[in-house]
Order: C-alpha cells, then sequence, then structure tokens
C-alpha cells in the first residue's frame, strides 16, 4: 500500500487500481492500527481497490483533540471517496454505521465484524458489558494503559482457534506501525461508552453484512444478531464458529471468500440471510 498523511490528516494506505472504482475501507478497533488487515488485505486480492486508516490517535494519525464523535466522524470523513463500501471492527463498525448515515457520503455498502449497535447494556439490550465492567476499565486506562490494552488484547483472543497466532498478529500491528495515544484510548472508549445506534441502524438502507465469532468475548454473538435484524430488510448474517473477536485472523479464508461474495452480489442480497461458517 502507498502510504499517505499530511499535518492534521489521518494516516491512511492505498492500494488497487483507481479502475476498480470506489474503495473498501478498511477501519479497525480500539486500541489498535491499520496493520492488522494486512492478512485480510493479501487474501482478497491485488484486483481490490483498498483505503486502510489509522483512526485518530492510533498508529500513525496524530491526535488533535478529536473528543467528541463529530470530530472523529469528520476526520475519517474528510478521506472517504463517495459510493465506498465500509469495512469496520468492533469500534469501527460503530464509527462506518454512522458515517454511513451521512447521505454526502453515499456509502454503498457496509461490512460490520464483531460490532454492536449499543457496546453497553441496558435493560432492552442485554447484549453489552456492564456499565460497570467499562468504568473499572476506563480507570485502570487512567492508571496504566499499556497493561489496559494488553488485558484487552487477552479479551479479544479468549475462546478463538489459535487464540495464540491472533494475538501474536495483534501485538505485531502495534510493535511495527505503533500504540494508540492515551488520550486518543480515551476518547474512543468514551464513544463506546455513549453511542447507542439501535435507531441510526434502523434508518440505513444499503446492503450490510454483519460478521459474529460464536466465542467473542467483546462483543458478544447475540449483538451482532440483534444488529443484523436490526439493518433489515438489507442485512445478512454471518456466524463463524471457534472465532473470538478478530475472525479476520483467526478464520481469514472464510472471511475473505464470503467478503468477496458480497462485494460481487451485493445487488441480490436476500433479506435477513444467514449464514453459517465452518471451523
Amino acid at each position: 500500500m502507498s502510504p499517505k498523511i499530511a499535518t492534521g490528516e489521518l494516516y491512511s494506505e492505498c492500494a488497487g487500481s483507481s479502475d476498480a472504482g470506489a474503495p473498501l475501507v478498511l477501519l479497525h478497533g480500539w486500541g489498535l492500527n491499520l496493520r492488522v488487515f494486512d492478512g485480510l488485505r493479501a487474501a482478497l486480492g491485488p484486483e481490490q481497490r483498498i483505503l486502510a486508516i489509522d483512526l485518530p490517535g492510533h498508529g500513525a494519525s496524530p491526535w488533535t483533540g478529536q473528543t467528541t464523535v463529530q470530530q472523529w466522524l469528520a476526520s475519517i470523513g474528510a478521506l472517504l471517496p463517495r459510493g465506498a463500501t465500509l469495512l469496520g471492527w468492533s469500534l469501527g463498525g460503530q464509527l462506518a454505521l454512522q458515517l454511513a448515515s451521512q447521505p454526502s457520503l453515499a456509502v454503498r455498502r457496509l461490512v460490520l465484524v464483531t460490532t454492536s449497535a449499543r457496546f453497553v447494556r441496558a435493560d432492552d439490550w442485554p447484549h453489552g458489558m456492564a456499565a460497570a465492567t467499562l468504568q473499572q476499565f476506563a480507570a485502570q486506562l487512567e492508571r496504566d494503559p499499556q497493561r489496559t490494552v494488553a488485558d484487552f488484547l487477552e479479551l479479544q483472543v479468549r475462546g478463538s482457534l489459535d487464540a495464540a497466532a491472533v494475538r501474536a498478529n495483534l501485538q505485531r500491528a502495534l510493535q511495527q506501525h505503533g500504540t494508540a495515544r492515551p488520550e486518543a484510548l480515551r476518547s474512543a472508549l468514551a464513544l463506546l461508552e455513549h453511542n447507542d445506534l439501535r435507531a441510526l441502524a434502523r434508518g440505513i438502507n444499503i446492503p450490510a453484512l454483519v460478521v459474529t465469532g460464536q466465542h467473542d468475548r467483546v462483543t458478544p454473538p447475540q449483538a451482532g444478531q440483534a444488529l443484523a435484524q436490526l439493518l433489515l430488510p438489507h442485512g445478512q448474517l454471518l456466524q463463524i464458529p471457534r472465532a473470538g473477536h478478530a475472525p479476520f485472523l483467526s478464520h481469514l479464508p472464510q472471511v475473505s471468500a464470503a467478503l468477496l461474495e458480497f462485494l460481487r452480489d451485493d445487488a441480490r442480497v436476500r433479506p435477513n440471510a444467514e449464514r453459517r461458517a465452518t471451523s
């Protein structure tokens, strides 16, 4: 990929021919960076045009004090061409959902990997993390950001097939491309705490593929199932057995094959289609 960065602009990498049309845009999760998608990018092949972005204050992107969700979306949206397909993982998926609701971007398709419409549990949303648990996580972040990120990596791989290899991939991304700034981690955690995208998701009217992991300890598979329901009539659900929070690492062949099929076949998406990958 060819890198791109300017003062005050998010770091991004582009690959593939411009003849392929609007790109597939990759948005990573909390605390990580665009290097986590290297394997997926290779699996999709050189014919697919791809734009990978480091979120504010993550990886090689500068931190300029984006403390509101509107600022996060504006900084990402400034890099997006019209008609792109957005693939968001976890926090990146929530951002992708919000970007898809902006008519000016004319987002064509959504791929939401281990993403929830609401990260925090509520009386009418049992699929999230307890608010007290998230607050403890935030308190630990203030004391020891490095340890907090390390603990989060462990949570992501728990229950996953080839957990050691998945953990090594996540750690390699941080070692090669840089860790997130504590201020960015704090801001992103606040976004996760306050985002409630259920009403917004109901208004999304484009093809959407929701990918869940059977043993995900961060975003329960039930959250993905509920999100796919919110995205009807255009939502599809892909459930991957023996996967944790990063199925594009633990089950790369299944995820890349499903993604390529979705990119080719979005015009014939079946309402409420559900598939289950084999391990």
